[in-house]
């Protein structure tokens, strides 16, 4: 599948981390998205039925984020991957969280899953 839907640099406010001073204060992070799908039906009609909703998608991880307290960013990864395979016309999801200024001299780090149908 070529087709691939976009969803750049949310930026974000959650807890997150292992240490106690992670655990006092939203810290900013990064979400990016990238979703495998099958765009022709709705190209081919122009009709939103036939489109993933990535409004509707992007709401959804915003709300999970932001009332997250996760300990690892690979878990909050994960979480937002099986959200998005919740659509079924999604056959893959490819998801990158980072924090930002989280290692001295690295702009930021992070972790990206990779999650497919079966």
């Amino acid at each position: 599948m070529s087709d691939r839907i976009l969803i750049k640099d949310l930026h974000l406010r959650c807890i997150i981390g292992i240490h106690d001073w992670e655990r006092e204060k939203r810290l900013d992070i990064l979400v990016n998205v990238e979703l495998d799908v099958d765009c022709g039906p709705a190209g081919a009609s122009d009709d939103f039925s036939d489109a993933v909703d990535y409004r509707a998608l992007a709401k959804t991880v915003i709300d999970l984020v932001e009332h997250s307290e996760f300990f690892l960013v690979e878990k909050m990864a994960q979480e937002i991957a099986d959200l998005c395979l919740e659509d079924s016309r999604v056959e893959a999801a490819r998801v990158r969280v980072e924090k930002p200024g989280a290692l001295r001299f690295a702009r930021s780090v992070g972790v990206e899953v990779v999650r497919g149908r079966g």
